[in-house]
């Protein structure tokens, strides 16, 4: 990977990368905005091969080490629920590796490493503008997706209704407690995003419910310049 003070691959410029990645559009933003059925209704309309940021984290934590990603590296060993012990949101907000663009340099290995003769789409919470501006051709390339506060708390809501699911991410942590602690954190990622796409091009669509996937579906493969649907 490259020196410390870059996340990219140092035998790369800056043009090299946008123009190697210029197959690539960028879903991201804030959790539970639906990046995952957006994902998925994109690849089934367009047929589109879908990078899973969240699934492609496992191997990530194989291949960090704690002098170039000291927040990344963190995570490795931590049970389930862990990172947030004895913490309060802002302080697992400042831990967050997305935070520190220790996630965007493996995302970016990944996908020069994929076939580049048809269009990826980025499914991936952990991106901010800042981090994502240098590898984009053109503006419409991606897209940071915000939920209201409603619409995030009723969608975690119904994510973690299931006590196996709450207990394989939250541990034994009170899931009321640990729901109410989520909601904080990511308004504050929201915060970001939201500070960070004043300096850079990406658009910014607020999810709140209103307007159907398949509406949104439709907009983002505009965007995207993905065609018409089959």
């Amino acid at each position: 990977m490259a020196p410390m003070d870059s996340p990219f691959p140092d035998t790369a410029t800056s043009r090299e990368l946008t123009d190697r990645l210029a197959h690539v559009r960028w879903i991201a933003g804030g959790t539970a905005a639906g990046k995952t059925t957006l994902a998925r209704l994109l690849a089934d309309r367009h047929g589109v091969h879908v990078y899973n940021g969240d699934r492609a984290e496992h191997s990530w934590l194989a291949r960090c080490t704690p002098q170039r990603h000291p927040h990344l590296s963190a995570m490795r060993g931590v049970p389930p629920g862990g990172m947030w012990e004895g913490r309060t949101p802002r302080q697992v907000f400042q831990a967050m590796a997305g935070l520190h663009g220790e996630t965007i340099g493996f995302v970016t290995e990944d996908l020069l490493a994929m076939p580049a003769d048809h269009i990826i789409l980025v499914d991936y919470f952990g991106i901010l503008p800042g981090h994502l501006a240098p590898l984009l051709h053109r503006s419409d390339q991606a897209v940071f997706l915000l939920p209201t506060p409603g619409f995030r708390q009723n969608a975690l809501r119904a994510r973690y209704a299931d006590p196996a699911r709450a207990q394989a991410n939250w541990g034994s942590n009170d899931p009321a407690t640990m729901l109410t602690m989520r909601l904080a954190r990511d308004a504050l990622w929201d915060e970001e995003v939201r500070h960070q796409a004043d300096g850079h091009a990406p658009g910014i669509i607020t999810v709140d419910g209103s307007a159907p996937a398949t509406d949104l579906a439709g907009q983002l493969a505009t965007r995207f310049g993905l065609g018409r649907s089959a």
